[in-house]
Parts: C-alpha cells; structure tokens; sequence
C-alpha cells in the first residue's frame, strides 16, 4: 500500500476486520473480528466462534493468529500486525507477546475485560519478553455499534 499514511491503512484494514465481524451478527457469538497482516498481505483472519465451537479459546484473535502461524510456516509472527474489533482479553493479549507480534490496532475499548489499556497493559509490560506497539480507537464506534446491535438483537429474543 505504498503511498498511503499508517493511519489510512490501519483504517482500510481495520474496516475488512469490521466486515469480518458483521458477518457473525446472526450467530451466538460476539461479533469480534481479527486479521493478521504480513507486508501488507493479509495472512490470518478469525471471528468469534466459542459458541459454534463450544472451545472457549475460540476468540478471533486466536483463530487469526493461528492461521497467521500456519501461513508463515513459523510461530514467530515479527514483522505482522494484527487488526480486531475489540480490545483483546487477557488470553488474547498473551498470545499476542507470545507470538512476537509487532503491532496491534484495536477498534473499540473492552471495560470489562480488555487487556491492552482497560483493565491490563499486557502488550506493554515491560516485565515481558517482548512489547507489542499498540494503536487504540481505529473505527471504535463502528465496532462498537456491532456490539450494541448483537447486544440489543439477544435483549429482544430474551437472550442474556
């Protein structure tokens, strides 16, 4: 994407990882979705599934990453950045040091239980191996308007 700003990429990719989640409206699960991208090549892609899957490490982020790690032949995922729609948990944020992950942008701020700025700066202890840059807010409100609509879609059909 030679020529464009960060912040415009990060916007188109963050943008794909929004229609990723959309995709997931009509199931049990929260509509979150990630990519990993790689030289500006996307290389992993994951929604939600924990419901689908009954796994309850079934998160976006760990689908993504999984596929990333599968394409590059390696578990190291240096110089890839990962795009999702929601602040990643404390499983999330993990994986992503563990896995040496270069970048994060997250949409939309998880209060309950985000791990990279929330409730936990797990991307940026420094008593960790590794700190993964992190980008925060990237289309926050069409993230969190999926949310809302999920949220408001299971209210209606006296969902908890």
């Amino acid at each position: 994407m030679l020529g464009l700003h960060q912040d415009e990429i990060d916007r188109r990719f963050m943008q794909q990882a929004v229609e990723l989640a959309r995709k997931t409206l009509d199931s049990e699960d929260v509509p979150v979705g990630a990519l990993v991208v790689h030289e500006g090549r996307i290389i992993g892609r994951g929604y939600n599934q924990r419901e689908k899957l009954h796994d309850p490490t079934a998160h976006a982020e760990m689908i993504a990453l999984t596929a990333a790690a599968e394409y590059l032949g390696q578990w190291r995922l240096d110089g890839c950045t990962m795009y999702v729609t929601l602040e990643p948990c404390a499983m999330c944020a993990g994986a992503l040091v563990l896995a040496r992950m270069e970048r994060l942008v997250y949409a939309a701020a998880d209060p309950k239980a985000g791990a990279c700025g929330s409730l936990y700066e797990i991307t940026q202890d420094a008593r960790l191996n590794h700190r993964v840059e992190t980008v925060a807010g990237v289309l926050a409100e069409s993230a969190a308007e999926l949310l809302r609509e999920f949220f408001r879609q299971r209210r209606e059909r006296g969902e908890k």
